[in-house]
């Protein structure tokens, strides 16, 4: 059974760091593409922010997050971290992560397993 499990988000003020963890069982994580997505307050859609794959350790980001934003494979557990950097009120809401076998691009249909998500609020 694939499970995904997010930590991290909470209530930070603008400029500050957060880092999201996304804990993985049940899926090798030698073999994968693993994305983080968020879904804005009021909003449907889940907004693709950046995705790894590995073993090739091709990233992505979205524009706006570029140098703020970094995604990496944690060396000692099956888990995945973006460290997001200078927040901004516009990088709040529910952050998931998502992952599936590689070739995908980091667009949420394309992704078959989910975590139930964390909240990130950045306000002054």
């Amino acid at each position: 059974q694939v499970q995904l499990v997010e930590s991290g988000g909470g209530l930070v003020q603008p400029g500050e760091s957060l880092s999201l963890s996304c804990a993985v069982s049940g899926f090798s994580l030698e073999y994968v593409a693993i994305g983080w997505f968020r879904q804005a307050p009021g909003e449907e859609e889940r907004e693709g922010i950046s995705c790894l794959s590995i073993p090739w350790d091709g990233t992505y980001y979205t524009n706006r997050v570029k140098g703020r934003f970094s995604v990496s494979r944690d060396s000692d557990r099956d888990a995945v971290t973006l460290k997001m950097n200078n927040l901004t009120p516009d990088d709040s809401g529910i952050y998931y992560c998502a992952l599936d076998l590689p070739g995908r691009t980091c667009v949420s249909p394309q992704f078959k397993y989910w975590g139930q998500g964390t909240p990130v609020t950045v306000s002054v």
